[in-house]
């Protein structure tokens, strides 16, 4: 198609379509400021834009706007890259163990969901993995280390003790220093490793 047709098609103007982005053009005003951020982001790797910008206000004494080097600093390709803090893992108490009769193993997993209003809803639910018999259905707004041990202690009651074990995932509930003492000297603790599917069923 040529380019006379493809434009009418789409109703562009051809000078429109030929002008080049001012950043790709010899005279593109922004050539300087660009060059500037481009030194500033290699001697200040871990800096964002915004102390980019407050180095050209404060300290270069230059009225610059803030949402322009926020555009030249994305175009430049200069973002700072985001790295996730690496969530913690559990460590197991005891090796994996077979559910080959009840009370044996006992899998805890946590579910989300939201209510009509859009705000988010914590699920807590444990199973014994033999008899497949639901054992706890915590259902809240925020489920904490200490709460989860709470109901913990409610169900060790009602079933006159602790399984052998607990199966958990590595969520910061189940890595708690709260659920970790409260386990200690009752039951094993069996960590699933960090990447895996839960093994809940």
């Amino acid at each position: 198609m040529s380019e006379r047709l493809a434009c009418r098609a789409v109703g562009l103007a051809r000078s429109t379509y030929r002008r080049l982005p001012l950043s790709q053009t010899p005279t593109d005003p922004d050539d300087e400021m660009r060059a500037w951020l481009r030194a500033y982001a290699t001697k200040h790797p871990c800096h964002g834009f915004r102390r980019a910008w407050a180095a050209l206000r404060y300290d270069e004494r230059r009225e610059v706007n803030k949402k322009k080097i926020h555009r030249l600093w994305r175009e430049e390709g200069l973002q700072v890259k985001v790295v996730s803090a690496r969530k913690r893992a559990g460590v197991s108490s005891v090796p994996p163990v077979i559910a080959d009769a009840p009370k044996v193993v006992w899998a805890i997993d946590f579910q989300f969901d939201s209510t009509i209003d859009g705000k988010a809803i914590k699920i807590a639910s444990m199973i014994d993995e033999h008899t497949r018999e639901s054992l706890l259905n915590l259902v809240e707004r925020s489920i904490t280390g200490e709460h989860l041990v709470e109901e913990l202690t409610k169900v060790f009651a009602a079933a006159s003790g602790p399984p052998k074990v607990l199966r958990l995932d590595n969520g910061p509930e189940m890595v708690s220093r709260a659920l970790q003492r409260f386990c200690e000297n009752k039951t094993g603790m069996v960590y699933i490793p960090p990447g895996c599917p839960h093994l809940t069923g």
